[in-house]
């Protein structure tokens, strides 16, 4: 072999070993570089491989889809025995109400009312007894698509309906100690579902509280007297209001009625005076004569009265003392055991000195008149002096002879 051949050998060989050194050298260089721009967070201008660049990038999620409207009708499909005091309703989410009606067996809508946003509507008058109503109609969900508003009911026929009755007539007035009395043809039995219904509001703010006295008669007054001038509104919505024992509210009552000026009249036995304090100001003293003391059938009653009514002419009974018709004037009833106050011209002699009556607070003609004329329903007349106290044996209004704790335990909220 020739020295030329040999070093050309040579130079092919070191070339071979130096492309595979610098080959070497490149790939080394390349992992540092890969090294470096993912783990330095430095950037770098190395455009990524062709055919790499979209696996790169994020994928994008398709748009999802939107929802069909839900429709939630009370009471529900099939319901049977529903009050027609219930709610009764559609409303629609992830949508709106396109059209719905809801008829009798008669196929007469009844009314009612859309809201603004088309997602309820709500029935705007009372529906009847024992009757099944059928809804149709229909809703538009957000996906676009239309859903049907449909269905049944039947309102319950109750064993009887209950008549209620308010003693406080629409824009009377009356005095300060005027319990408002609502009156129930019926027991009631479900005293919390009536009482629910029943609802107070006045022109200043009053504390007071229901109580029922009996299973017909539930009351309301203030824990002190009524402020003069009050405006007072009571709504009793008892229409279709569940009583118990199959009996219903028959129809609803309301009533509004003002508070008069404040008229007081402090009656005391013992020293045998009639005293009427009018806005907190004396204006008469007047002789009077209350039941006679030693006979426990004529006292006449210690405790707050209230004037419940009054009459020119009155004609008064008493069979277990032997009297009958006997004819009176200017006769103010104070409760509902006989007592009144009137004119009583035979004792006027003991009137100021003697109680000789047979209960009733016997005055002067000219007194009772007097008294008569200034009276109005509701007037409290606070009695003191005597043996026995007002008490529920005494009729409607004894309201007042009740402490106020003990108002309040009588209340079914």
């Amino acid at each position: 072999m020739g020295h030329g051949d040999g070093q050309v050998n040579v130079s092919r060989g070191a070339r071979r070993r130096n492309t595979v050194g610098l080959l070497g050298v490149a790939l080394a260089a390349g992992l540092v570089l890969a090294a470096c721009s993912s783990g330095s967070g430095e950037s770098n201008n190395a455009q990524p491989p062709q055919g790499q660049a979209n696996s790169n990038r994020e994928q994008v999620a398709p748009a999802a889809a939107k929802p069909a409207a839900r429709i939630t009708i009370a009471p529900g499909p099939g319901a049977g025995d529903v009050s027609p005091a219930d709610p009764i309703t559609v409303t629609v989410a992830d949508g709106t109400i396109d059209t719905v009606t809801l008829t009798n067996p008669d196929g007469k809508q009844v009314a009612g009312q859309l809201s603004v946003d088309k997602t309820s509507w709500v029935t705007a008058e009372a529906l009847g007894y024992g009757k099944t109503y059928t809804w149709a109609g229909s809703a538009v969900g957000l996906d676009g698509k239309p859903a049907t508003i449909s269905g049944q009911f039947t309102t319950v026929k109750p064993k009887r309906t209950v008549r209620a009755t308010v003693n406080t007539g629409d824009g009377g007035t009356f005095g300060i100690a005027m319990p408002i009395a609502i009156t129930f043809d019926a027991a009631v039995t479900d005293k919390a579902s009536a009482q629910k219904a029943l609802k107070v509001e006045t022109s200043v703010p009053t504390e007071g509280a229901w109580a029922w006295l009996d299973d017909r008669t539930v009351h309301y007054r203030p824990k002190t007297y009524w402020q003069p001038g009050t405006q007072v509104n009571v709504t009793a919505k008892l229409y279709g209001v569940r009583y118990g024992n199959g009996s219903f509210g028959k129809e609803d009552v309301t009533s509004h009625f003002t508070i008069g000026r404040s008229q007081v009249v402090q009656a005391n036995a013992q020293t045998h005076r009639w005293v009427i304090y009018r806005d907190g100001k004396l204006v008469a003293d007047y002789p009077a004569s209350y039941g006679l003391d030693s006979d426990p059938g004529r006292v006449t009653k210690s405790g707050t009265h209230v004037v419940m009514g009054k009459a020119a002419t009155y004609f008064m009974n008493n069979p277990a003392y032997d009297y009958e018709n006997v004819e009176v004037k200017w006769a103010v009833r104070i409760s509902n055991n006989g007592e009144f106050a009137h004119a009583a011209p035979w004792s006027v002699g003991q009137q100021g000195k003697r109680n000789v009556s047979h209960g009733c607070a016997n005055l002067a003609p000219a007194n009772a008149k007097a008294y008569y004329d200034s009276v109005l329903p509701g007037d409290p007349v606070e009695v003191t002096g005597t043996t026995q106290q007002l008490s529920a044996r005494d009729g409607d209004y004894y309201d007042w002879a009740i402490s106020w704790d003990k108002w309040l335990a009588k209340s079914a909220a």
